[in-house]
Parts: C-alpha cells; sequence; structure tokens
C-alpha cells in the first residue's frame, strides 16, 4: 500500500512542474524534520487514501473473513430488470395467491432479520391486499436464515411445522408482529418466546407443533432454501424475485407496486 501511495506522489510531484518542484525541495531544506507533499500531490494522494478507506470500510461491512457476502440487512434495491430471470423451485414453499397469477413474488427472509420485519410491516399487508388477494400476485416465502441471527432457523422450524396445520402465514405474522412489539432492530429472543407467540395462533395444536419442531424434519428444506438462494445471487436478506427480478431491501410500497404494475402491463 506505501509503496503505490509513493508512485501515486511522484507521478502527481512529476505534474506540478519544474517550478513548483524547486520550490519545494527549498521548503523540505528549512524543515529537514517533515517530508514536503507538494498541494496537488497532497491533495491527490488524499482522495486515493478516502477511496480506500470507504472500500476497506464497505468490504468490512458487507463481507466476512472468507470473503463472502452476507449482508444483515440491506436497504439498497437493485432494480428489476438488470439481467435474465433467475427461475426458482416454487413447489411445496409456504405461499399465497392465485399460482397463475402473471406476477410471481418470490421472498428469500430471515425471522430475525430487522430490514425483513420492517419489509413486512410496511410492504407486506398492502401488498396482500393489493395484489394477492386479487389474483394479480402469487406470492412464495423462502426461508435464508443468517448465521449471526441464532433464532432465525428455530423461528423457521416453527412456521414450517405450522404449516402442516394450516397456519403458516398466521404464524409467520406473530413472529414479525410480536418482535414489533419489543422494539426497534435485531431482537433476541429464543425457543420460550417462540412456543410463546406461536401459542397465540387461534387453533393450532402446540403439541404436534413441538413433537415437530423436536424432529428437526425441517432443517433440511430451510439447508435447500439457502442454497437456493446463494445459486440465485442472494446475499442478504429480505431479497424478492419479481418474476424473477431481483429486488434487495426493506422497500416501501411504493416501489413494490412501481415493479409490480410494470410486470402486469408487460
Amino acid at each position: 500500500m506505501f509503496r503505490a501511495l509513493k508512485q501515486k506522489i511522484n507521478m502527481a510531484e512529476e505534474h506540478t512542474g519544474h517550478t513548483e518542484n524547486k520550490v519545494e525541495h527549498k521548503a523540505e531544506k528549512k524543515d529537514e524534520g517533515s517530508i514536503k507533499i507538494p498541494k496537488r500531490a497532497f491533495f491527490l494522494v488524499a482522495g486515493f487514501i478516502l477511496i480506500f478507506i470507504v472500500g476497506f470500510a464497505f468490504g468490512r461491512l458487507t463481507g466476512n473473513t472468507n470473503g463472502a457476502v452476507v449482508a444483515g440487512g440491506n436497504e439498497n434495491g437493485i432494480p428489476s430488470g438488470n439481467g435474465q430471470p433467475v427461475k426458482l423451485s416454487l413447489d411445496g414453499e409456504p405461499s399465497l395467491g392465485n399460482k397463475d397469477a402473471p406476477v410471481q413474488i418470490v421472498e428469500f427472509s430471515d425471522y430475525q432479520c430487522p430490514f425483513c420485519r420492517r419489509a413486512y410491516t410496511q410492504s407486506y399487508s398492502q401488498i396482500k391486499k393489493d395484489y394477492i388477494d386479487t389474483g394479480k400476485v402469487y406470492f412464495v416465502f423462502k426461508d435464508f436464515p443468517l448465521t449471526f441471527h441464532p433464532a432465525a432457523i428455530p423461528a423457521a422450524e416453527y412456521a414450517n411445522c405450522a404449516n402442516e396445520q394450516g397456519k403458516y402465514w398466521e404464524t409467520h405474522d406473530a413472529i414479525y408482529d410480536e418482535q414489533n412489539k419489543l422494539g426497534q432492530g435485531t431482537i433476541e429472543f429464543g425457543e420460550t418466546e417462540l412456543k410463546k407467540w406461536v401459542s397465540t395462533v387461534p387453533g393450532i395444536n402446540m403439541q404436534k407443533l413441538d413433537a415437530c419442531v423436536k424432529s428437526g424434519k425441517y432443517k433440511k428444506e430451510i439447508e435447500q432454501d439457502t442454497a437456493e438462494g446463494i445459486a440465485a445471487g442472494v446475499s442478504g436478506t429480505p431479497t424478492f424475485f419479481i418474476n424473477g427480478q431481483a429486488l434487495v431491501g426493506a422497500q416501501p410500497y411504493s416501489e413494490f407496486q412501481r415493479l409490480i404494475e410494470a410486470e402486469l402491463a408487460a
């Protein structure tokens, strides 16, 4: 790094001109305890340092030690239409709406992710009302538990087991709603809280649910969802695929509306 900076300094000094070099060299003789960098070179080097620092910080925020991109919550959207639509498996996944709807939305999400909860709170109910319930959108949920959210996998297991009783979406809603009552950001919770929250779902059989969770029968399916997400380019949660095009982050309802309407008009 320092060798590269020295090269940039030398290049900048060459462009300052012969006259400026003479002035700076005289200044260096007056103060031999410090190195003077010509003004133009200073701003050039400062710019390179700033770029380096920003790049390094971004890498620390979005990557882990093995170079894999793992974002706890993305707020910046990837616009629809950035490439070929991604084909995803929908069979056997928790879903809402008409399977033959003109628009499919597949969400990769994490039950402990605060941005996933934000997307649920600010966008999901309106999407359901305007597009899912009216037969225009088929909505599918896939699990993408992040490794630094220890409650994400147990929560996904509870939701998948509740699906056996036809209570997936009620459980999905309860897990997010109960976290909202506790505050913003990442909420720490465990099996005790999960049982308490899921028990509020009307008509659910907790004895059957507990037996299902203890069996671990959905761990493999959760892993398959995660692997499929990674293969599709998912690096953080929530990530949505609207007719195969990615939209990343807790986007406002208006952004979903814009993209859905564009697909309906296509």
